[in-house]
């Protein structure tokens, strides 16, 4: 990710979540009092919130820091003890996690798990009270059939698919500029990021020419030496992307680079 990027939208995010947090949480482990009936009318009816016990998060990688961060905020503002995985593929920042979270937060309590497939598959094998886990719907089933046998709840965020549809009366400049960060910002690597564009067939060239205007803008002429163009997270995925390119019409950019993970300029 660039500078910029990393900052707003992994940093930013947490810096906010931990405000929030310490701003409600007084009132969110409070007793809540409910309405009484017939059966608990003579009683004093509240319900008292109550932390589920041992957690384990396992982050994504294409926004390492973040969604290891804000479900680990909640889990101990929650009152849980949480095991923490972040993802092998992000391996720098898997690492900052791994040295920096024992300096401010009990090692017992929350301990951080680092490596691959072997060491996910081994926790997955042990009873938790809550898993949440980011990423790709194939893995998402793994997580879920091993927590289904301790009948562990579970929250997945897993891949889809993210048309947008421009509307021929809209505004092409602004929609185009909005369609474009969305979907070149961390190099397309979000979950939500733009997929493909529908629209009306009579103004397909001009999104086309507006969407490279507005890369031009945003990373200027010579796009691999912009600090603010990012790069494909590792060989295997740039690798996967550019079997996607073969055999298809490309209206604009599409060099790539292997040795960099550069798959440009950018492509349309």
């Amino acid at each position: 990710q660039s500078g910029p990027n990393a900052y707003s939208h992994e940093i930013l995010g947490v810096l906010g979540e931990l405000a929030l947090v310490m701003e409600k949480l007084p009132s969110w482990a409070a007793p809540q009092p409910v309405k009484k009936n017939l059966l608990t009318m003579r009683d004093e009816a509240y319900v008292n919130p109550e932390p589920l016990g041992v957690v384990l998060i396992i982050g994504a990688w294409n926004y390492p820091f973040v969604l290891v961060m804000h479900p680990l905020i909640g889990a101990i503002a929650a009152g849980n003890a949480v095991v923490v995985k972040p993802s092998e593929i992000s391996e720098n920042t898997a690492r900052l996690v791994a040295d920096l979270l024992p300096q401010y937060l009990d090692r017992e309590l929350y301990p951080v798990v680092t490596g691959g497939v072997p060491e996910t598959t081994e926790l997955l094998t042990q009873r938790f009270d809550h898993i949440l886990y980011t990423g790709n719907s194939t893995v998402g089933k793994i997580v879920m059939a091993a927590a289904a046998k301790h009948l562990t709840p579970v929250t997945l965020e897993l891949g889809g698919k993210s048309p947008c549809y421009i509307d021929k009366d809209c505004d092409l400049a602004v929609a185009c500029r909005r369609i474009t960060w969305g979907k070149y910002m961390n190099c397309g690597q979000t979950c939500i990021a733009p997929d493909y564009i529908l629209c009306d067939p009579s103004i397909q060239s001009e999104v086309v020419e507006n969407i490279k205007a507005t890369l031009q803008e945003f990373y200027g002429e010579d796009v691999k030496s912009s600090p603010d163009y990012e790069r494909i997270i590792n060989k295997r995925h740039f690798k996967r992307i550019v079997s996607l390119l073969e055999g298809q019409k490309i209206a604009h950019g599409g060099e790539t680079d292997e040795a960099s993970c550069f798959i440009g300029a950018p492509g349309i």
